[in-house]
């Protein structure tokens, strides 16, 4: 055996003088331990020799522990708590009613399934971690792919990695997000074509080319050229950037439902794009109990 592993006392030392130094009396503590009184003062003897110091001053009246017995049992006190809390912690693992799950997720998924993901998961498994990551789509295809993240809450459109399954989510066609004080905020419907001179404020391409390219390609089918005036990340950029007065920029409907009042939400007529938001997982590892538990959840909570 590696001498790392070699330990000059036994887990039982351990237990044993940890009775008696909490009941300060060898026969109750060999009473409560249910061993032999004879056997309890060896083994405490045996620790003592291991560890080449006095852990007990004893005599005929009463046992103490002196000042190297105290710090000992200090030490040791946390490493059998947790030895005993080892069974229970494995199988509420085992059960999915414990762990961690690293879940990654787009503003568009933040502002529209999620949260009431995270609440009804919370709710089920209080137990279990969610360690949550704002990451657009190309990186988190990358963190899936390296295990770096049990899934992620991405758009569909880009070259995913072999071996993922995927749950759709959310398909919407867009609208678009002004600002309250812009000229064709109190129409109840709009073209692409009515908004030829407006600014619109998007995301760098490489985040989501799909989306990008379907927003292209809706003001193209428009017979119009879009003024893109700026690109950010993350999304909450852009609506803080519409409130500004800056710009417009493209919404699904799912995510309109609560906006400052500086921002109006009007839905298009015509080509307009469409948000996809897929939740993704790799096929190709068995899914621990704790993401197969988030796996579920989200199912049920997004059906």
């Amino acid at each position: 055996m590696p001498r790392e592993y070699q330990y000059p006392f036994e887990l039982r030392h351990l237990v044993y003088f940890r009775e008696v130094a909490r009941q300060l009396h060898y026969r109750k503590a060999a009473e409560t331990l249910a061993v032999a009184q004879p056997a309890l003062s060896r083994s405490v003897a045996q620790l003592e020799q291991a560890l080449g110091v006095d852990l007990l001053n004893r005599t005929r009246r009463k046992v103490e522990l002196t000042p190297a017995g105290r710090a000992f049992l200090e030490r040791i006190e946390p490493l059998l708590r947790g030895l005993a809390a080892v069974p229970a912690d494995i199988q509420a693992l085992a059960g999915g009613q414990a762990g961690q799950v690293r879940v990654a997720f787009s503003g568009l998924a933040m502002a529209t399934v999620l949260p009431g993901i995270l609440r009804e998961f919370n709710r089920r498994y209080p137990g279990i971690r969610v360690e949550l990551n704002e990451s657009p789509t190309s990186t988190q295809l990358e963190l899936l792919k390296n295990g770096e993240i049990a899934c992620g809450f991405f758009h569909p459109d880009a070259t995913a990695p072999a071996g993922l399954s995927t749950k759709v989510l959310l398909h919407e066609k867009n609208g678009v997000l002004l600002p309250a004080g812009h000229r064709l905020a109190a129409a109840k419907k709009l073209r692409l074509r009515d908004l030829a001179d407006t600014p619109f404020v998007m995301f760098p391409r490489a985040h989501n080319p799909g989306f990008y390219d379907r927003v292209l390609a809706a003001f193209a089918q428009a017979g119009v050229t879009p003024r893109i005036a700026d690109e950010v990340w993350p999304r909450a950029n852009a609506i803080g950037l519409v409130r500004a007065g800056l710009g417009a920029t493209f919404m699904a409907p799912s995510e309109a439902q609560q906006l400052p009042a500086e921002v109006v939400f009007r839905p298009v007529a015509g080509p307009t794009p469409e948000s996809r938001l897929v939740l993704g997982w790799r096929k190709d590892v068995a899914p621990d109990p704790a993401l197969g538990a988030f796996l579920a959840v989200a199912g049920a909570t997004t059906a």
